[in-house]
Formats: C-alpha cells, sequence, structure tokens
C-alpha cells in the first residue's frame, strides 16, 4: 500500500466494490414499483437493463457504471443477472448496452437527477476534508473515515468522485485532524514547558538513554526500592506542570493512540516526527504515564504488603511443621495423663500419684514451657509476624502515602483518616500513634495493636492500616485520583441512561420479580422432574448410593475406525517447514495486513522479518537468537519490525483474521459449528529468580511461573489468551474470552474445569447470552441450590442447600443490570470486575447478589448435567481440545528450556499472543490440507463418514519441522497453491 493510500484493498472492496452474495444483492438492489415505472421510461430491454444497473449502482455502492468498470476485481454478473431477473430481461442483453459511450453518460446523468443527485465538482472538497476530519477526530481508520465522507456526500445530494479522490481527500482530512489535536494538546503550554518537553528527547551521560526512555521504562519486580524509583518517575512527570484537562480537549481514543505511539516508539522513531506531533506524542505520553506510574506503584505495594503477610503464614507453617515430633511426644504425653487419671478415678486411687507413676510429675513440668510455646506458635495473629517486616514496609510506605491522593466512599472514611495519620506521624517524625487513631481494620487486629498499658504499637498500627488500604484499594472502596486502575469502583460502571438498551437486547427482565418469578416456574418443574427421574433410576449414569449422587465417569468415544482414519490422514499430510507454513497460512488468510505500522498505520512491507519476529515469540528464542538462526531477515530488521509493527492489538486483529477464515473453511464444520468453545490454563516456569519470577501454584511444583489462560473454539481454533498469575483463580478471566475475543464465532456455550468455574461466573454467562458448562471436580458435594423453600422437595433434602435470598436479588436487581450492560458494552473488562468484588473485606452486597443469581443458574446447569449425558460428553470433548493445543504449545514453545525469561506483563503477552498465532496458523493450515486428504480418499472410493471424521483433529505436527535454520527467502520464493499430498512414490498436487 503506497504512503497516500487510505483504504486496505478488503477494505476498498467492501466499500466501493458490488457485492455477488443472493441475500447482499436483495439487500441492496430489489427495486420498488416507482424504480420499475421509471426504468420501463427507456426504449429497448438493453437500454431498461442498462438503466436499471446505473440504477442499482447509484444507490450502491453510489458510483457510476463507468466508475465501476474501471475497478479492478468487480464482477458485475451476478448482480446484472438479479436486476435482469427483476425486469425479466435476459442477462445476456447487457453486453450489448451502451454501444455509445453517450448513452451510458446519458443515462447516468437521468439517474442522478431521477434520485435528486448532483455531480461532484472541486468545490465540494471542502466538505470532504471537513467530514473526514470531523470522523479522524477519533480514529485512524480509513474504513471509518470513507464512510463518513459518504455519508456526508448523500447527505448533500452528491454523487460520489472516483474512489481514489475520495481517498485523497481522506488523506488530508486525517491530517487536518491530527494537527487539531496536536494544537489541542500543545494548547497553553509556556515556553518554559515547551522547552522541558524537548529535553526529555535528549540522552543522558550516565545511562545514554533518553530522559523520556527512563521515564517510561517502570521497574516491574517488587522491591522496596523500586517503589522509590516508580515515585521519583512520577513526581519528574508531575514536575512538567502538564494540565490533566488537556485530556479533556481531545477525542479520548485519539489520546490513547498517541499515549500507545509515545509508550512503544523507541527514540529513534519518534525523531522522525513533525516537531507538533513529537511534542503532541509525548504530552500524551506524560498524561498516561502519570495514571500507570501511579498503578505500578500501587500494585508494587500491594505485592509487598501481601508477601510480608504470606512470608508470616509460611514462615509461622514451617514453625508449627518442625515441632510436629515434639507435637506428637506431648500428645502422647497428655494422652498418657488422661488414662492414668481415668483409671485412677475409677480405682478410687490419689489421680496425682497414678500421674507421676504413669508419667513422672517432674516430667510434667519439664513439658510445661514447650507446651505452651507451642501453644502460643499455633495461635499468632500473621499481623504480628507480618509485622517483623515493618522495616521494609517502612522503606516506601512513607513515600507512597504522600505522593497519592486518596479518596473513599462514606463507609471507608476511617481508612482514608488512618492515612493521612499514617503521613502526619512520618512527616513530623512523631513515635507516639495517639490513642485515638482511627482503627478502620478488622476488630480482631484492635487488640493486637493496643497494648497493656493503652498506648498503641506502631509497627503493629502502621501494617495493619497497610494491610487494610490494600484491600480497600482492590475493590474500589477507596481510591486514588489520576490512577487507571485503581479508580473509583462506580466508575467502571456505565452510566444507568446506557443501562436499558443494552439489558433490552439481552432479553433480561426490567425486574427482580419477573426474573425470579421465571426462574422459579423453571427450577421447580426440573427440581421435581429430576426428583422423579432419580428416584425411578431412569437417569443415564447417575444413581443415589448411601445418600449421595454418584456419576459414572464419561468415557473416550472415539472408535477404532477414527484412529485408523486419523492416521490414514496424518500420513497423507505434506511435509513443510514452520517457515513455509507460516508464509502459506499468511498467503491464505491475510493476517499480516493486521500488523499495521504504530507511526504511520501502514502494513509491512518486510514479510519475512514480521513472521520471523512472530515466530521469535512464539517459540521463545528472541530476536536476537533468531537472526542468527535465519536466513533473510537481520536483526536489525527484527528489532526494527517488532517495535514498529508488534503489539496487542495488532496480534488480536491478526489472530481473528485467522479464526474467521479457519471458521470459513467447509470441513471446519465436521468438528463443531463455532458455537461451542473451551478455556483453560497452562502453566510456563519463570526463567528469572526473586522477585520477578512470578508466581508459585503448588498444583505445578515449588517453581515460579505463570499461567497462559487460552479460549480454544469447537473447531479447534485458539481464538483468545492471556498472561495471568500462576496463582490467580482463573474463572475470571472466562468470560474476558467470550466478550473480546475479536473474531466472527458465534459462541453460545463455553467449557472448563473446575478452576474456572463460581457463582459469579455462572451468573453472568447466562445474563450475557452464554451457556456455561464446567466440568467440576467436586460435583457430588455441591448443593442443589431452590428458589421456593427445600421442603417442597423432600426426596432431595441430602441434595439441597438454603434457598436463594430473594431479598437480596430484589434490592440490587438494578446494579447487576447495570454491571450486565457495563461487561457487554466493554466499558470495563470481566476480570477486573470480578477481581474487585471479590477483594471485599466484608461481603459487598451487589457481589452477594450476583452470588446469589449464580446459585440458581448453577443449580439450573447441574440438572442439566445429570440428566444429559450428552453434555457430559460434550463438555469432555471440548476440554480434550484444549488440552491436544497444550501439547502442540509444549512443542512450539522450547527454547530457554520452555521457561518465560520477559519480566514486564506487556512482553509475556507478547511471547503468549505470537505462540497463539502460530498455533492459529498451524490449525489452519493442517485444516486445509485434511480435506485435500478426505478428498482424496474419497475421490478413490473410499468411504470416509463425517461422523468418523469429527474424531480427527487438525492440531497435530509430526509433519512439521519447526527447528533448524530459519530459510525465509526460500520460504518465501516457493510457489503460491497447493502442496502435493504425501502420497509416498505417487505424488499428485491438489487442485
Amino acid at each position: 500500500m503506497g504512503r497516500r493510500d487510505l483504504l486496505s484493498a478488503e477494505e476498498r472492496r467492501r466499500i466501493f466494490g458490488v457485492p455477488t452474495e443472493r441475500d447482499d444483492l436483495a439487500r441492496f438492489y430489489t427495486f420498488e414499483a416507482a424504480d420499475l415505472d421509471l426504468i420501463g421510461t427507456r426504449r429497448e430491454d438493453r437500454n431498461r437493463l442498462g438503466f436499471g444497473v446505473q440504477l442499482a449502482l447509484l444507490r450502491h455502492p453510489g458510483l457510476t457504471l463507468a466508475q465501476v468498470a474501471v475497478q479492478p476485481d468487480v464482477d458485475l454478473a451476478p448482480m446484472t443477472a438479479f436486476v435482469a431477473e427483476q425486469l425479466r430481461i435476459p442477462a445476456e442483453i447487457f453486453r450489448a448496452y451502451g454501444a455509445r459511450d453517450q448513452t451510458r453518460t446519458d443515462h447516468a446523468r437521468e439517474v442522478a437527477t431521477a434520485l435528486g443527485l448532483r455531480s461532484a465538482t472541486r468545490t465540494d472538497l471542502p466538505l470532504l476534508i471537513e467530514a473526514a476530519a470531523a470522523a479522524s477526530w477519533a480514529t485512524d481508520k480509513g474504513g471509518v473515515i470513507v464512510t463518513a465522507m459518504i455519508a456526508a456526500l448523500r447527505e448533500a445530494k452528491i454523487m460520489l468522485p472516483a474512489p481514489a479522490t475520495i481517498e485523497r481527500a481522506g488523506v488530508t482530512g486525517r491530517a487536518k485532524a491530527r494537527t487539531r489535536t496536536y494544537a489541542a494538546l500543545l494548547a497553553g503550554l509556556g515556553s518554559d514547558q515547551i522547552r522541558a518537553l524537548d529535553a526529555l528527547s535528549s540522552v543522558g551521560t550516565r545511562t545514554g538513554l533518553t530522559r523520556l526512555t527512563e521515564l517510561r521504562t517502570i521497574p516491574v519486580a517488587a522491591k522496596p526500592d523500586h517503589v522509590g524509583d516508580i515515585l521519583a518517575q512520577l513526581q519528574a512527570v508531575r514536575a512538567l506542570g502538564i494540565d490533566p484537562l488537556a485530556e479533556s480537549r481531545v477525542h479520548p481514543d485519539r489520546l490513547a493512540r498517541l499515549a500507545r505511539e509515545g509508550r512503544l516508539s523507541p527514540a529513534y522513531l519518534m525523531d522522525r516526527y513533525t516537531t507538533a506531533r513529537r511534542r503532541a506524542t509525548i504530552v500524551a505520553l506524560l498524561l498516561d504515564l502519570e495514571a500507570r506510574l501511579i498503578d505500578a506503584a500501587i500494585e508494587m505495594a500491594d505485592k509487598l504488603i501481601g508477601g510480608a503477610f504470606t512470608r508470616a503464614k509460611n514462615a509461622q507453617a514451617r514453625q508449627y511443621t518442625s515441632t510436629a515430633r515434639d507435637v506428637g511426644r506431648l500428645m502422647r504425653m497428655f494422652r498418657g495423663t488422661i488414662d492414668a487419671l481415668v483409671a485412677a478415678a475409677g480405682a478410687g486411687e490419689d489421680p496425682l500419684h497414678a500421674v507421676d507413676e504413669a508419667v513422672g510429675w517432674a516430667k510434667l513440668l519439664r513439658a510445661r514451657g514447650e507446651v505452651a510455646e507451642i501453644a502460643d506458635a499455633a495461635g499468632v495473629d500473621p499481623l504480628v509476624r507480618a509485622a517483623d517486616r515493618h522495616a521494609t514496609l517502612r522503606k516506601f510506605a512513607p513515600a507512597l502515602l504522600e505522593a497519592l491522593e486518596f479518596k473513599a466512599a462514606c463507609g471507608s472514611d476511617k481508612t482514608v483518616a488512618a492515612v493521612h495519620l499514617l503521613r502526619e506521624l512520618a512527616g513530623t517524625h512523631r513515635r507516639e500513634v495517639p490513642r485515638d487513631a482511627p482503627m478502620p481494620f478488622k476488630k480482631e487486629w484492635h487488640a493486637l495493636v493496643i497494648r497493656a498499658d493503652g498506648r498503641i504499637d506502631r509497627r503493629l498500627y502502621e501494617t495493619a492500616v497497610l494491610a487494610h488500604l490494600r484491600n480497600k484499594l482492590r475493590s474500589g472502596d477507596v481510591w486514588v485520583e489520576r490512577s487507571s486502575a485503581y479508580r473509583r469502583f462506580d466508575s467502571y460502571m456505565l452510566a444507568s441512561a446506557e443501562v436499558v438498551p443494552i439489558t433490552s437486547e439481552l432479553g433480561l427482565p426490567a425486574t427482580a420479580d419477573a426474573w425470579l418469578e421465571s426462574r422459579a416456574r423453571e427450577l421447580d418443574r426440573r427440581l421435581k422432574r429430576f426428583a422423579d427421574r432419580l428416584g425411578k433410576g431412569k437417569l443415564d449414569g447417575v444413581a443415589m448410593r448411601d445418600g449421595r449422587l454418584s456419576i459414572t465417569p464419561v468415557r473416550a468415544i472415539a472408535t477404532p475406525e477414527a484412529k485408523r482414519l486419523a492416521e490414514r490422514l496424518d500420513a497423507l499430510m505434506p511435509r513443510a517447514r514452520i517457515t513455509e507454513l507460516l508464509h502459506e497460512a499468511a498467503r491464505g488468510t491475510g493476517f499480516l495486513s493486521a500488523f499495521t505500522n504504530l507511526r504511520t498505520g501502514d502494513p509491512c512491507p518486510n514479510e519475512n522479518a514480521l513472521l520471523a519476529a512472530i515466530l521469535a515469540d512464539a517459540t521463545n528464542l528472541g530476536l536476537a537468537r533468531m537472526a542468527e538462526a535465519s536466513q533473510g531477515v537481520t536483526r536489525d530488521q527484527l528489532v526494527w519490525t517488532a517495535d514498529a509493527y508488534l503489539r496487542e492489538e495488532t496480534y488480536k486483529a491478526a489472530l481473528a483474521r485467522i479464526i474467521d477464515a479457519h471458521h470459513a473453511l467447509p470441513i471446519s464444520a465436521v468438528w463443531g459449528d463455532g458455537t461451542t468453545s473451551s478455556s483453560d490454563g497452562q502453566f510456563f516456569r519463570s526463567g528469572k529468580r526473586g522477585a520477578a519470577a512470578g508466581e508459585i501454584n503448588a498444583r505445578y511444583g515449588v517453581d515460579p511461573g505463570f499461567s497462559f489462560y487460552t479460549h480454544v473454539s469447537d473447531q479447534h481454533a485458539p481464538y483468545h489468551v492471556r498472561v495471568i498469575s500462576a496463582a490467580t483463580h482463573e474463572a475470571p478471566y472466562v468470560l474476558d474470552g467470550l466478550l473480546h475475543h475479536g473474531s466472527s464465532l458465534p459462541l453460545a456455550e463455553h467449557y472448563t474445569d473446575t478452576g474456572g468455574a463460581t457463582d459469579h461466573v455462572f451468573a453472568l454467562c447466562a445474563m450475557l447470552g452464554f451457556r456455561f458448562c464446567p466440568r467440576l471436580r467436586d460435583f457430588p458435594d455441591r448443593r442443589l441450590i431452590p428458589i421456593a423453600p427445600p421442603t417442597a422437595y423432600p426426596a432431595l433434602a441430602p441434595l439441597l442447600g438454603k434457598k436463594v435470598r430473594a431479598d437480596v436479588v430484589r434490592e440490587h436487581w438494578g446494579e447487576i443490570l447495570r454491571l450486565v450492560a457495563s461487561l457487554k458494552a466493554g466499558h470495563a473488562a470481566p476480570s477486573v470486575m470480578l477481581k474487585k468484588l471479590a477483594a471485599y473485606e466484608r461481603q459487598n452486597q451487589l457481589d452477594l447478589a450476583l452470588q446469589e443469581v449464580g446459585k440458581v443458574e448453577r443449580t439450573l446447569f447441574m440438572l442439566d448435567w445429570l440428566e444429559n449425558p450428552v453434555l457430559r460428553q460434550r463438555c469432555q470433548a471440548g476440554l480434550n481440545k484444549s488440552e491436544q493445543r497444550h501439547q502442540l504449545t509444549q512443542a512450539l514453545y522450547t527454547f530457554r528450556q520452555g521457561r518465560l525469561v520477559d519480566r514486564s506483563h506487556e512482553a509475556q503477552q507478547y511471547r503468549a499472543s505470537g505462540l497463539n498465532l502460530v498455533i492459529a496458523s498451524i490449525v489452519w493450515w493442517n485444516t486445509t490440507y485434511i480435506a485435500d486428504g478426505v478428498d482424496h480418499l474419497r475421490g478413490a472410493g473410499e468411504q470416509v463418514r463425517d461422523e468418523v471424521l469429527a474424531h480427527t483433529s487438525p492440531v497435530g505436527w509430526e509433519h512439521i519441522a519447526f527447528s533448524g535454520d530459519f530459510l525465509w527467502d526460500r520460504a518465501a520464493a516457493l510457489p503460491h497453491g497447493r502442496r502435493p499430498l504425501n502420497l509416498g512414490r505417487t505424488t499428485r498436487r491438489v487442485a
């Protein structure tokens, strides 16, 4: 694409092309009676057909026949046939239309007059440019800009000029919008501030980095000194005096784009900007950087405070474990003492003499101190042990509390008062905490903090306040001005006026009573039916034994015939290098066009370098080692390409193109229709040590690390991935993938294992239109929750829990709907909201109400699961597809021993995204050749039934070479088209 192109080829076809599908033809080109009367005034069939075609084209895409005819790859035949069908004229006669150019010109003019349109002139250019500038105020996307320009022309009753003219005007308008944005951001800056902004681009003599690079390089390892470093960066940003109100002078999307450019663009790229653009980009970056630095400081403090309590609990556990032998010995002594006392009481003997004889009085006295020490160790509150690390907390806490402005809702005023007190104590160097100090933390800590003499222990008090503040920040009860991740809870929700249209579209009732009545009726019917069938033994694989449900495990359903077919297809797969496969996938899906330049918006001209950079992420090889192992790309090319083209949003857009292309393949429907999916986490050990090493999950051993949480469709396509802490709960991230994957998959049903299931997820999935079907490890131990009193179902008494608290649901129904609408609109990520709801120290009422809704939805699901063995098999099959993806991941992500070495979450997400994209490419490529293999077998007379083919998989990799030299030039030079199947000595090229 040239520098002055606004649209991609795909966008150009969509906006200015002529549709060929029957539904689109009917939508755009169906004539009404007045149209047919107008066409009927023409003489001769060829002129009537030609006039009708001109009328149709001028309505959509809005161009004349002459303008459409010069476009490449435009097929007018389907549209012409559709028009001819309405006019009852043979379509072939169109070839005779317009033997005279003047006839077509006259008809175009007459059609325009009939539609009330006039031709565009040079004087209309300002209108076009201004429309483009208005659309570009929020976005650089060419499709959006051109659509807005066309709308402006149609409103003014002006015929569209040539597409090239529209694009040139759009480029000019976009540049005008950018210039206005730069001016708005720089308005009000004084000469001193301008000089300070320019000085940020100068290289420091000590570090060799620009000051701007130093400011935006945020430490990630959780260390007290790093909190201080972050706060120093925050102070430096604030010292530049950028007015926060500058954000309100530009569109939020444009501001976010400029901030992203400033965050990701290396210094040498920003040096190429115009002066105004560079300065405006730096201003946007600084506005964004203040929020990011605040978030980073709080997040690091959160880890350090939490780490103090975790270490305290671990130390207590280790101490108690180390006394296990002593505990055993003392308990045996205690048992002997009891036995002696019982025996003495039965025989009427002196109990003290009996104890002395059996155990030894002196021995008991010596054990007294040991017993007290062990009892004290077991009973010590974690706060006391966490306060042992008070010196570490003091290294960063005073500066943190001084630098940030904390605010709170009415119920958390004491928390802010306690923060102000800590700030005052640090500022005045007072040693004593006032006796009337606010104590917002839990009551159990009050007795620990207040000494016997009534004075307050400062170490315990400060530790308790910091721990309490940590929880309040997590929940949103306390927030920080200018923060992004620690805002007021209510700010994550849509305005009330925006809720009703969304909830109406989702089909949610406006009142809780309507929902409760509907669900109560359904639940009552289902529980009674289940009780009847359970009592009569009519449930397949489900029975009641000793008051507890017994569920037969799901068996594998793959048949020997399916295994033989899979082996035949695997043997037919062509052998390929991963470099060749990626080039074929890029040509077949067009995913490379989604990787646009951060600075210009253009696609990457060096496909080899782009694919190599992606593969460097996917294999964990890294850019430097990829360059060493490659032919056809250099390290400089890879560094430039990664900086300019690899971003989270470009990875997401590219993945969506592959997923959509795979979904469109006819054979994909054999494995599923794209309506169901599964998600699961995969653990990766960290290659770092200490604070940057991630967290430990005992399920995976003692090594710290991270988890790649991936969503996989029923067609085996991995459509979403997210890096999460290895120790965090997976459930909050289930809905992130379902709502924000970006592909066109029509998802309706989703499977997870137990780790992805909570009542909150059940509630939100149901209300957002998804059927949530987790495989619950502890299924027999979970209670069925009725809305009616449990006594209404006596046969199910052992299986029932307490009834739903309908009053809580009624009281907070409006907030539930507001939360659901906010998630549906993308106003907040589900994982953010669920984690905030879970962070409240006391049960949040919205959290509780959502949980009650989830109990109902979980009960309905459990009844589905118990009554429907097909659902159990479907869930098992879906989760197996996630497991197959994990195996391919292990084969691909091999370098650095498969350990994740990147420190920042952003870099880790790039690794996960690159890996997922390459896996999606492999799945697409394998699917296309499986289709060829099936065609070959059927062509040879073999019967290949779809129900058997459904048990095969496109996730194999034995035929793909992942390692060795990466010969990018050779892969790019291979002829386009299909490879021959692997037929042994006899090969043929598949058409």
